[in-house]
């Protein structure tokens, strides 16, 4: 049964990324205690990069186990691992790198090739990696997301082909504008996890995160982050107070 989304406002951005960070070290920490591994999707953005650069911090570096967290990501520009565009670029230079991972825990997806290529080597890749059947979704432990001004989340964009993919796990993804040609995990992989985090920032964001959460009827289909609703696992938005500013719903529901 999906559990209701829960909402957490925060003074500002570094304030929620404080609250990010602390999260995923816990859901590491308890992934590690049950399974010895830790299975995290992370996003691009600006939000991601401030958390990568506290996750890598002498404050949180110490706190988990690094060597048993694998890594993959929710999606990926169709650019070179070393393009300025590449969520894997980012990650690297701002988390993997300055933590040690190793090369064999870092699963990007290889947006130099094809988006079609890409997406079924990602998707046998994540197979493997969850040993997961044909009738079966991968259970992640945790997917870190992000949400545009037009609502959209990973490469998942309104209108778009990837938004109504029923059975794929990772599929290409098109933006309307930037890198338009993207590679992105679908509804099922993300609704699958056990802990889905948005991270929404900013007034620009202000006007969509009200539609979402209180223009119910038409928000499924005009809004992908909408549409992330785990089948069972916890979904959390984490918000600053210029996103949140348009809600009028009852603050009972929302914390600071």
């Amino acid at each position: 049964m999906a559990h209701p989304p829960e909402r957490y406002i925060f003074a500002d951005a570094q304030e929620v990324v404080r609250a990010a960070a602390t999260l995923f070290v816990t859901v590491g920490q308890q992934a590690i205690s049950k399974r010895a591994r830790f299975l995290v999707a992370l996003s691009g953005g600006s939000t991601p990069k401030a958390l990568y650069m506290v996750l890598a911090s002498k404050e949180f570096a110490t706190q988990l186990d690094w060597n048993k967290v694998h890594f993959l990501f929710g999606d990926e520009r169709a650019v070179p691992p070393t393009h300025q565009d590449s969520n894997f670029a980012l990650a690297n230079t701002l988390l993997f790198t300055p933590l040690n991972i190793s090369a064999t825990h870092i699963h990007r997806m290889r947006g130099e090739d094809s988006p079609e290529t890409a997406a079924i080597h990602y998707e046998n890749l994540l197979r493997g990696l969850t040993a997961t059947t044909s009738e079966q979704w991968p259970v992640l432990d945790l997917v870190l997301l992000g949400m545009g001004e037009d609502g959209h989340t990973a490469s998942l964009f309104p209108g778009t082909p990837a938004l109504s993919e029923p059975t794929r796990w990772v599929v290409p993804g098109l933006a309307p504008q930037g890198t338009r040609s993207r590679i992105t995990l679908t509804l099922g992989v993300i609704n699958h996890a056990s802990v889905v985090l948005f991270l929404v920032t900013g007034l620009n964001k202000a006007t969509v995160v009200r539609r979402i959460f209180e223009s119910r009827a038409d928000a499924p289909d005009a809004y992908p982050a909408a549409r992330i609703r785990p089948e069972t696992g916890r979904l959390l938005w984490y918000f600053d107070r210029a996103a949140a500013s348009a809600l009028t719903e009852a603050t009972d529901e929302l914390s600071s």
